[in-house]
């Protein structure tokens, strides 16, 4: 029989296939990775590659018409429901009479591309673990009795080419009721390429994922289209263990005290994350039973606690974890109310408080891949940092405590509206200007502003202001030889007013006081500290560039920051945000398997510095209490 050349594009994959072949044939042969959900039965439309004579040219091949077999009015139909116009072709459908050039759109590769939006923009292949395959069986016959899963993997080994694929139990129950009443048409997901974990009735498209982020404070969710690695919604939480504690020691605390102390902990986080798969589902018509897989980060703790593990070593030296290696559970074994059989990955962790949290700010921001030696501060209430290059890593975490997210600080509250969240202070009246999440404009602008409280970045800003102002010394006293109304004594000692009680929703005077100041001092203290620690075991006396990861450092200002001294001295340009880049870290998991092996792997690389053992921590420490010379900032 005649052979043909075939021409697949934008990939350049090019060889001869015998006439005949379907395009999509010719395509797996070839090794171009065209998308086919249905298994070539024509009606998921996915595999759609488009025909065009100035394609054909440039590959030297003429034009006659005759290179595919005609469309069937079925592949025409669908073609024309999904808008695109008689260039296209179905691939699975389309059979290779001669020589011929495609071209294949973005929509219908199989590895299509994820362009990740941040200052450092990546672009990733999208090779979710979940794929969906689209079957029609024969029935059974009194002379054809083969069992329903045997004739379903039968089925599934012709048409996709797997191999050895099992079944999960929970499918299997309801297996023979949904091929009976979907009358043998049905859509499975297969995880890996091994395992069946759902068979839906009939042609199913769409298929999701959902990403969670479990912070100490906080709880993220990015629902994900597995398919094109897009993310459809986002929403989150305060983390509902908030009751039980503030920070990482108090829970763990809790869980050594109390004798259902972590069936409590654990109860409170699968919960929350089940409303949060409700709140997150509902935004787009979804339900819970349309997550096909999960992939979860959080700090050491929060992991074994969402696992159900006890984390009790993780309170006492060596701080060892119970698992450090990446695991993939099934949602009912974790109580979540996903399906039954829903895949969960879990992110490995690095060592003691270094979790897997931050494994998703390395795959998300890559420092193993560059040249120049970078900082990347994960601010929390655990502060969590990985210094290096693609040379070495080194990775540590330190207890900052609660007060960069507001807590601690007498009038501190969270990220919320009516939150100050800007500081600006007069450096001869000493007159403050703030603004509060949710407006645009200055206090001095509107009397409408009205403050309910600070955040952890105003409070940041505030004593940068304070320091610049002369209103604090280095040292964090607060200055006698100033003279101004807002320079108050109250009962804990000096204080500053920042808000006026007119000025705010309380009916009383936000101001930051001098055990305010001393919680930021002990934070920024330590978080310093550790960069120093970090940069004698590398040997270097300073950075490249310094990246400010989570929720915290997407909002803070680097230039207060650098003025409070939170961090070794960069140059302002080269110190940037990428947000919740543990979040983004667990999408990227979601859709690519490939940065899942590429966590594996760099999890085991970094190296753990453990801080509470290193003989210079405190006497670094001690030094960094201290406020930097204050330098200027713009004003607004």
């Amino acid at each position: 029989m005649n052979r043909h050349t075939v021409v697949f594009e934008p990939s350049g994959k090019k060889g001869d296939v015998q006439e005949g072949a379907t395009l999509l044939e010719a395509a797996h042969e070839l090794g171009d990775d065209i998308e086919s959900v249905c298994g070539g039965k024509g009606v998921c439309g996915k595999c759609s590659v488009k025909i065009d004579e100035g394609l054909l040219a440039s590959h030297g091949i003429e034009w006659s018409g005759q290179v595919l077999s005609p469309p069937a009015d079925e592949e025409a139909e669908l073609l024309s429901r999904r808008g695109l116009s008689s260039e296209y072709r179905l691939a699975c459908q389309a059979r290779v009479l001669g020589d011929v050039a495609v071209f294949v759109p973005e929509a219908s590769r199989r590895s299509r591309q994820l362009i990740r939006k941040s200052t450092i923009e990546r672009t990733i292949p999208v090779r979710p673990a979940i794929r969906k395959y689209y079957l029609e069986l024969s029935p059974p016959t009194l002379s054809d009795v083969t069992a329903d899963y045997e004739r379903l993997i039968t089925e599934l080994r012709r048409s996709s080419g797997l191999e050895e694929v099992i079944i999960d139990y929970a499918v299997l129950k309801d297996l023979s009721h949904i091929l009976r009443s979907a009358d043998w048409k049905v859509t499975l997901t297969v995880w890996k390429g091994r395992e069946i974990v759902r068979v839906e009735p009939g042609y199913v498209d769409g298929s999701y994922g959902l990403a969670v982020d479990i912070g100490t404070t906080t709880v993220a969710g990015y629902l994900c289209d597995l398919q094109t690695g897009e993310v459809l919604a986002t929403d989150g939480m305060l983390n509902p263990q908030m009751a039980y504690g503030e920070d990482v020691i108090s829970r763990i605390s809790h869980t050594m005290k109390e004798p259902d102390g972590l069936a409590g902990l654990n109860r409170a986080i699968v919960d929350g994350i089940g409303e949060l798969v409700v709140s997150i589902t509902g935004q787009l018509d979804l339900t819970p039973g349309d997550i096909s897989e999960m992939t979860v980060v959080g700090n050491t703790a929060m992991h074994h606690i969402f696992l159900n593990l006890d984390p009790v070593c993780l309170a006492k030296s060596p701080f060892a974890p119970t698992v450090s290696g990446s695991l993939d559970v099934k949602a009912r074994e974790l109580g979540l109310t996903l399906e039954q059989s829903t895949n969960v990955h879990v992110l490995p962790v690095e060592a003691g408080f270094v979790g897997a949290d931050n494994v998703g700010v390395l795959i998300a921001e890559e420092p193993y891949n560059q040249e120049e030696m970078v900082l990347i501060i994960d601010i929390g209430t655990n502060g969590e940092l990985v210094m290096g290059s693609r040379d070495r890593l080194l990775c540590a975490s330190c207890a900052t405590g609660p007060a960069f997210e507001g807590a601690t600080i007498e009038f501190g509250m969270r990220a919320a509206p009516g939150a100050i969240e800007r500081v600006r202070i007069d450096r001869e009246s000493l007159e403050v200007q703030f603004k509060v999440i949710g407006s645009d404009e200055w206090n001095t602008v509107s009397s409408s502003v009205k403050a309910k409280g600070i955040c952890g970045s105003g409070v940041i800003e505030a004593v940068a202001e304070m320091v610049k102002a002369g209103i604090i010394e280095k040292g964090g006293r607060f200055s006698r030889k100033l003279a101004s109304s807002r320079l108050i004594t109250a009962e804990d000692g000096p204080a500053f007013i920042i808000a006026w009680a007119n000025e705010t929703a309380l009916g009383q005077d936000i101001t930051v006081s001098i055990e305010d100041v001393r919680a930021v001092q002990l934070a920024k203290g330590a978080m310093y500290a550790g960069a120093r620690i970090l940069m004698d075991r590398l040997g270097i006396t300073g950075l490249d560039k310094i990246i400010l990861a989570g929720a915290f450092g997407s909002y803070v200002s680097k230039e207060h920051a650098l003025a409070i001294g939170l961090f070794p001295q960069c140059a302002p340009e080269k110190v940037y945000s990428v947000g919740n880049a543990a979040g983004e870290g667990a999408r990227l998991a979601l859709v690519s398997v490939d940065k899942r092996r590429e966590a594996e792997q760099i999890a085991r690389k970094v190296e753990y510095v453990e801080l509470t053992v290193e003989p210079r921590f405190h006497e670094y420490f001690i030094e960094a209490l201290s406020f930097p010379v204050p330098s200027v900032l713009s004003k607004p």
